[in-house]
């Protein structure tokens, strides 16, 4: 039995427009161990799906489907039976720091408090382990910073606090919601190479988001690319870099700046912005954006098409699109 299993996931909220379907029926495993990397433009979808995973979406959201952990059933379950699990089985890194930690509060008390509430540890009991944390994600002179409150940590200190926060009960899942958003370039492969080696070290899975490709590449061992609430490309993260159908993953790929590119030379782009949830086509949420586009692409949702090696992909013209870029479907 796989730890995670989501399955035909729906999502709706309400927007100012009328309801909108954030998430739109998309479905995914995660085995112990198992590293997955969720990608794709800012509204696709990915951070509300993890919080689906958390029990932190707005009260007003309507969720359909399933989300199995450990074979517990989520959608559905109460606070209480939430509150046992988030922050204790399941532990997630928020994308900012800053905002993620209690300004009024000391980090011996925040880092400390889901020993308490889930350990049951005592609060000289709880302080230790949080010394502990905080020195294994590497914070200098921990011991004598317990006291200090978050205003007075750098932005990358601050998510290592939030990663001893994350990991401080153990968790058998770790989610990474753009963990490194926030911080320059030298700071963020400290905490993705810090995350790295806490999940190998622990035995955690892993669910990372982010926008950066070269993170994907180098940290999770499949992918899933969403746009529109919809899964649209995912598999094996090797197999989907080398190989990628989706003309929305190709339209990814193909904004990456290059190294060595001449002065003066356009990065490409994808033609168009990202709709509105309330105006997605019932069909491929692509379509419009898409240089493929038919008729069909609008009003047809696309099944999923499997490739090799676990690869697949969501688009009702592969056949077309591998024609014109080269790609074996």
């Amino acid at each position: 039995m796989a730890l995670l299993e989501v399955n035909d996931l729906h999502i709706g909220l309400q927007t100012q427009r009328g309801p909108a379907e954030a998430v739109r029926g998309i479905g995914f495993s995660l085995e112990r161990g198992e590293t997955l990397g969720i990608v794709g433009e800012s509204g696709c979808g990915k951070s509300i799906t993890v919080q689906s995973l958390m029990g932190l979406l707005p009260a007003s959201a309507k969720v359909t489907g399933s989300i199995r952990f450990d074979g517990q059933e989520l959608v559905g379950m109460d606070e209480r039976g939430m509150c046992e699990i988030r922050g204790n089985r399941i532990g997630m890194i928020f994308q900012e720091p800053m905002t993620a930690l209690n300004p009024v509060h000391t980090i011996a008390r925040q880092v400390g408090e889901p020993l308490r509430l889930h350990r049951g540890l005592s609060g000289a009991d709880a302080r230790k382990e949080a010394l502990a944390l905080l020195d294994r994600v590497g914070i200098p002179d921990a011991a004598s910073r317990l006291d200090a409150y978050p205003h007075q940590f750098s932005g990358g200190q601050r998510q290592r606090i939030g990663i001893a926060m994350a990991l401080a009960c153990g968790p058998d899942l770790l989610i990474a919601d753009e963990p490194t958003t926030a911080l320059d370039v030298t700071i963020q492969k400290q905490i993705l190479d810090l995350i790295q080696g806490l999940v190998a070290e622990r035995g955690m899975a892993l669910i990372l988001i982010s926008h950066d490709l070269g993170v994907i590449a180098q940290t999770v061992s499949k992918m899933l690319v969403m746009y529109g609430g919809s899964v649209v490309e995912s598999g094996p993260t090797a197999t989907v870099f080398d190989a990628r159908m989706h003309p929305y993953t190709q339209g990814l790929f193909a904004a990456r700046p290059a190294l060595g590119a001449p002065r003066g030379v356009r990065l490409a782009t994808i033609k168009g912005s990202v709709p509105e949830l309330v105006d997605l086509p019932p069909g491929c949420p692509f379509a419009g954006r898409c240089s493929f586009t038919v008729d069909a692409c609008r009003t047809t949702r696309p099944p999923a098409t499997l490739l090799p090696h676990g690869h697949e992909v969501r688009c009702i013209r592969l056949d077309e699109v591998a024609a014109a870029t080269g790609v074996a479907a």
